[in-house]
């Protein structure tokens, strides 16, 4: 009797050591799966928020896709990351509160980096400079810098750095400024005599002007007044492991040049 259950418990143990060599081996084939992808492997896709209406940085095309330098360049990045991006149209107005909600992950859409958003959200490292610039129409001929702007009626785009420091100069309840859902839009009213000027960031004021020639809008750089400024990448506040994967792929197409190649696309060569 003794000698039988031993001969019983013998092979159970045998068993058991068989079941978990192999799950061991299941395991290390899993680990070495998950250290190296491999074809056919899940790509993490993100959800990307941009405002279409800020040409050349980001439009719509004929075919109402999302396109422009920041597409390129985000394109790139993901490229570099190893990811991919499902870029949405969402307005400016409230597009920071769908990275909030988690209804983005990230957003791109010529995002200026100032102290004040950085409370709420994360930046990339910088990914292009602008500046502030002032666009006259007929009339405007004694606008020579942003001091001469004091009363007169100015238009912006709302929630911009653009509409900030024009609060800054003619005060923040002021009725002379306007505020238009895009750059496009308030440009448009300069040109029907609605406004005296418009500041915006330089490269869509450019954008504007020159694919605009019967517009006659003059375009004036004051650089004693507007500061630098640079655009990131913006995702949830804490969420560090997907800045890393943003910052390390600027860094790879600013290395290897295919930032220049895009840049040199829509601006020319830097």
């Amino acid at each position: 009797m003794k000698q039988t259950r031993r001969s019983v418990l013998a092979t159970l143990l045998m068993g058991s050591l068989f079941l978990v060599g192999c799950g061991q081996k299941q395991d290390a084939q899993t680990q070495d799966g998950a250290g190296a992808p491999q074809a056919g492997a899940e790509v993490k896709t993100y959800v990307v928020g941009s405002d279409a209406a800020y040409a050349p940085f980001e439009f719509q095309n004929d075919k109402g896709e999302v396109v422009g330098f920041d597409m390129d360049v985000l394109n790139a990045v993901a490229e570099k990351g190893g990811f991919k991006v499902k870029v949405i149209n969402t307005p400016w107005e409230g597009i920071f509160a769908t990275l909030e909600q988690g209804d983005r992950d990230i957003i791109v859409s010529s995002v200026t980096i100032t102290d004040e958003r950085k409370q709420s959200m994360d930046f990339s490292s910088p990914y292009f400079e602008a500046r502030q610039l002032i666009a006259t129409g007929k009339g405007g001929e004694s606008i020579k810098s942003f001091q001469d702007l004091k009363g007169k009626k100015v238009a912006v785009q709302t929630g911009t750095t653009g509409d900030e420091v024009v609060q800054n100069l003619l005060g923040k309840t002021s009725v002379d400024i306007k505020r238009f859902e895009s750059t496009p839009l308030a440009l448009k009213e300069l040109e029907n005599g609605g406004v005296q000027a418009v500041v915006g960031d330089n490269g869509v004021v450019q954008n504007y002007v020159s694919n605009n020639p019967a517009s006659n809008l003059r375009m004036v750089e004051d650089t004693q007044s507007f500061q630098p400024e640079f655009y990131g990448m913006a995702v949830k506040k804490g969420n560090q492991a997907l800045l890393d994967k943003l910052n390390a792929g600027i860094q790879a197409i600013k290395s290897d040049g295919t930032y220049d190649k895009i840049h040199a696309k829509y601006f020319g060569a830097k």
